[in-house]
């Protein structure tokens, strides 16, 4: 009889989720993440995986994020044909995320394969293709907040809210080999209580071990109050000083629902009516609606703003959708008076980049930074204060007011993060992932200086670390820092 967990993803950083259990020689996976940042990690997304495809029973998805989800196309094609189980809304938001991801990848490797012929090397493929993709969304199957059920031998799982962005999911897994049974919870990525829109992240009072997320265990968000002052200076200095184009860089779900649904209650007050408000990014459009017809999932006041004025809803007023390729060309010929909403996040690619190169070089322009931003991205360089950023090839001046706006984050804060962990019974085992080194090991320790949240135990995890579960509430570790091959 045996049951243990190795974390082979997001340890040590944010991005690539992917944990696997084991039970009694069956495989499930939480999550199967795309490593996201530099060119770096491209290179590593092409790795073989850790295990073998076809062993792994089912996948369990905390949501639809391409850092939880992004691999999943080619866990498919090497090979997985099991169940995915997953909140019904993230089934709907990876059917739009993952294609769009197969449509980067045909067209990063067609402009590798240019570069690659001129030194006469061979061709790349893709990491994945839409047909691949197509064929993984056949094994989703769609889940309810709340619903119980066994999704391998040895393991149940159910669904509860994590508040985080539409069909986000903390998986609360009941896993019994036989002779052991215990109780884990994986927090996926947390939300903060009292966002507009999302309902608020639920609690858990019971585990055996916690599994949770780090993003940013460091720092502590402004308040909404001060987040929503700081955004009204900013468009009244733009509005007093006659200045340029705002370009936010923003995800294409959660982030740009949550910036629409702001320029909708606060156009008045922040005086937005000689703005336009552009959202060009088609996959933010297509996320929109899927938004749009979730909307039950949302928060009350959403819901009674819906219900009592039909016909103006608050993610379609106040916005101008950017379809095509040519209308978001004609935006780079207008230098004021407009607020461009486009992907991707981080900067990484998308059509934001091309704003960039048309506005980064101005004076009079304003950039607002409003979510996380990997190590190595250009979102993370702006952040940093680079003062010369390459843009499609061209090196640019950063002459351009650089605003990070932190209390925006669908993530939760060290406090949040601790309060969220407090609601557990008896302080369990806890085991950080998802967060970069100096983050967790701030978390750690104010967890353990403060008596309140003192876990039994605790760690960071590593790659390739694999743990006893049937050991807990001890933190047995039947090796450590073992490296993928």
């Amino acid at each position: 009889m045996s049951m243990t967990l190795t974390f082979w993803g997001a340890t040590g950083e944010v991005t690539g989720s992917c944990h696997l259990l084991e039970v009694n020689g069956k495989q499930l996976l939480l999550d199967c993440g795309m490593i996201q940042g530099g060119k770096q990690d491209e290179a590593r997304n092409r790795l073989p995986f850790a295990f073998e495809p076809p062993a792994i029973v089912a996948v369990v998805l905390s949501h639809a994020h391409i850092d939880h989800s992004g691999r999943l196309p080619l866990l498919a094609k090497q090979g997985f044909k099991g169940p995915i189980y997953t909140h019904r809304a993230t089934a709907d938001l990876c059917a739009i995320m993952l294609r769009d991801a197969a449509m980067l990848q045909q067209r990063d490797a067609e402009r590798q394969n240019v570069k690659l012929a001129r030194k006469g090397l061979d061709p790349i493929e893709p990491l994945f293709t839409e047909e691949d993709v197509d064929r993984v969304l056949e094994l989703f199957v769609p889940l309810e907040y709340g619903t119980d059920l066994q999704v391998m031998e040895g393991v149940s799982v159910r669904f509860r809210d994590a508040g985080h962005i539409l069909g986000s999911a903390l998986l609360e897994l009941d896993i019994n080999d036989g002779k052991h049974r215990k109780k884990m919870v994986f927090s996926g990525d947390l939300g903060r209580a009292g966002m507009p829109i999302l309902k608020d992240p639920e609690f858990v009072d019971r585990a055996d071990l916690v599994l949770m997320e780090s993003t940013y265990g460091n720092r502590l968000h402004r308040s909404w109050e001060d987040t929503l002052a700081e955004l009204k200076a900013i468009f009244g200095r733009a509005i007093s000083e006659s200045r340029g184009n705002i370009l936010i860089p923003a995800f294409s779900v959660g982030r740009a629902q949550e910036l629409l649904y702001l320029f909708h209650l606060y156009a008045k007050d922040w005086d937005l009516s000689r703005w336009t408000v552009c959202l060009d990014s088609p996959m933010a459009i297509d996320a929109t609606k899927v938004y749009i017809h979730h909307y039950p999932l949302m928060d009350e006041d959403f819901k009674r703003f819906v219900r009592l004025h039909p016909g103006n809803h608050p993610l379609m007023s106040n916005v101008q959708f950017i379809q095509s390729t040519d209308e978001s060309i004609a935006l780079n010929d207008i230098h004021k008076d407009l607020i461009i909403i486009a992907g991707s996040g981080m900067c990484t690619g998308g059509r934001i980049r091309s704003h960039l190169e048309h506005n980064l070089w101005r004076s009079e322009c304003d950039i607002i930074i409003c979510g996380f931003q990997a190590l190595g991205t250009p979102g993370r360089a702006l952040v940093d204060g680079v003062e010369e950023l390459t843009v499609n090839g061209k090196s640019l001046k950063v002459a351009a007011t650089i605003h990070t706006v932190g209390g925006l984050s669908a993530h939760a804060d060290q406090a949040e993060l601790m309060r969220w962990y407090g609601h557990f019974v008896d302080n369990p085992p806890l085991v950080l992932v998802h967060g970069e080194t100096e983050s967790q090991e701030e978390l750690l320790q104010c967890l353990q200086e403060d008596p309140n949240f003192r876990p039994q135990t605790m760690a960071a995890a590593k790659l390739g670390d694999c743990l006893d579960l049937a050991a807990l509430p001890e933190l047995r570790w039947l090796y450590q820092g073992k490296q993928a091959q």
